[in-house]
């Protein structure tokens, strides 16, 4: 028994036979022993109550990463519900298209239920499917709930057109044969632009804002955007501006980019300041990118705060070859994120030089590897080959050897597995070798294994 033990029984046995403690504490060493013993008694030592702070920390750091993985969770159902919205409102766009409207009318049932962004729309598409099946007391009561819940929507004029019509047909059933009625239609409005532009163009605004079907509203906002008078560009940019559904602003965004002309810049600079639409903004993106106007691309990546937005503008650069445009976003802003969005960029845009300058120069690992990658996927093995000679970092060898795998150069890999000196990296050019389908590396595994 040590002498810590003693004492501590010592005093217990005192305290417990009401004796003074003060004779047992007045030999040495026992003295020194059982001040100890009272000190550790009375409170915690140091390293307990160090050990209990890291417990402490500890649960509280552990409760900081539930805390976050649950709102991650979060995030991700939010975002599994987001696409699923999306998709019921996809598919069934296509099966009105394909004049499925019982298809139709289920899927946009469904994302009703759901009662997300998107459900003003759903419901006049609904009330539309089901009066194209003749269901004519049932798209009136859907278009009665679209105006009851959404009396502001930019969909509740294009339910009261329906309502209108509905109304009209005193109950006749609707013949879902008459598609080819809309058909037709389009062809006399294409032939009365030809001889009579302006009584053509009222026409097509006339049944813009009627109920036509989605694809032969498009149709005659394309009829519309390819006759160039000034007329058609004065509706064509109402319905741009908004004077429409969504759906349909969207649509004259891309024709008005497209057919637009010199005029089309400002006028869609005017409708990306004043619209809330993430997806018309985009649209007026997809414009510019499509009119090569790189000019109000790089003034939209150097200001807009949405960085969804932002990286759509940059990507849309990328693709209309503004590399001197890029460069300069490039040395504008420092941050990780958004240099990697401006380096795809380079990439889309075939400039290899610019990402072989940020592959050797680049101080920040991860945009290195970014161009490493692109390099590899633009089959610049040349320059793969001196950045891994010179190259000290190993994660960064390791993504020069996986580029050599993306572009296909077995050559380079059975190079490496050859002269590499870090076993390491050998075995990664092997493994890479193993998975390609290339005679020269079949050949040098199958000496590897004859050793």
């Amino acid at each position: 028994m040590s002498i810590v033990d003693g004492v501590r029984r010592g005093i217990i046995a005192a305290l417990i036979a009401g004796l003074a403690i003060a004779p047992v504490l007045s030999a040495t060493p026992f003295a020194r022993a059982a001040k100890v013993v009272l000190a550790s008694m009375q409170e915690p030592s140091a390293l307990a109550v160090e050990e209990s702070e890291q417990e402490r920390q500890q649960e509280k750091r552990d409760r900081e990463q539930e805390a976050r993985d649950r709102e991650q969770e979060k995030r991700d159902r939010e975002q599994e519900r987001i696409d699923r919205m999306q998709e019921l409102y996809d598919d069934g766009r296509e099966e009105l298209d394909d004049d499925k409207y019982q298809q139709a009318a289920d899927k946009f049932s469904e994302l009703v239920k759901m009662n997300g962004p998107q459900t003003d729309a759903a419901l006049y598409w609904k009330a539309y499917a089901e009066n194209r099946q003749g269901k004519r007391d049932t798209s009136l009561a859907t278009i009665a709930e679209l105006k009851r819940r959404y009396p502001q929507s930019r969909w509740k004029r294009d339910g009261e057109a329906l309502e209108i019509e509905l109304r009209q047909s005193s109950g006749h059933p609707v013949n879902p044969e008459s598609q080819n009625d809309e058909e037709l239609k389009t062809l006399a409005l294409q032939g009365l632009m030809n001889s009579d532009p302006q009584r053509g163009v009222q026409m097509i605004e006339k049944r813009l804002a009627g109920t036509a079907s989605p694809k032969e509203k498009a149709k005659m906002l394309f009829v519309l955007a390819q006759n160039g008078s000034s007329e058609a560009r004065t509706v064509l940019a109402k319905v741009a501006r908004g004077e429409s559904n969504p759906e349909l602003q969207r649509k004259a965004v891309e024709y008005l980019g497209i057919f637009g002309g010199g005029h089309a810049g400002e006028e869609l600079a005017g409708i990306y300041a004043s619209s809330n639409d993430p997806g018309v903004k985009r649209a007026v993106i997809q414009s510019y990118m499509v009119s090569g106007n790189k000019e109000k691309l790089f003034q939209l990546a150097k200001g807009e705060k949405d960085d969804a937005l932002k990286r759509d503008a940059i990507q849309k650069l990328g693709l209309t070859g503004a590399t001197n445009e890029l460069q300069q976003l490039y040395q504008a802003d420092a941050s990780t994120e958004a240099r990697r969005e401006i380096l795809q960029a380079f990439f889309l845009a075939g400039d290899a030089s610019r990402m072989v300058q940020a592959a050797q120069a680049e101080k920040d690992p991860e945009l290195r590897r970014v161009a490493i990658r692109n390099l590899g996927l633009m089959g610049k093995s040349d320059t793969l080959e001196s950045i891994y000679a010179k190259e000290t970092d190993k994660g960064l060898k390791e993504e020069v050897l996986n580029a050599y795998f993306i572009s296909g150069n077995a050559h380079a890999l059975v190079k490496v597995a050859k002269t590499e000196k870090d076993p390491e990296l050998r075995k990664r050019a092997v493994e890479k070798l193993s998975l390609m389908n290339s005679k020269e590396g079949s050949d040098y595994l199958i000496e590897l294994l004859n050793k």
